[in-house]
């Protein structure tokens, strides 16, 4: 599961990072909300993880 949260976290760093630079409207909102959806997946990968 941490694997899949870091490789998803890199996919929205560079959707967020096309976003952010303004290439569409879309592309920065859609870019923002995966971006919040990592780092939520990537702390909760972090905490559960580590349980085992």
């Amino acid at each position: 599961m941490f694997k899949w949260a870091i490789v998803f976290f890199i996919v929205a760093v560079g959707a967020a990072f096309l976003g952010f630079g303004e290439v569409s409207g879309t592309a920065a909102w859609i870019g923002k909300i995966v971006l919040i959806v990592a780092v939520i997946l990537f702390i909760l990968s972090l905490i559960f993880g580590r349980r085992k």
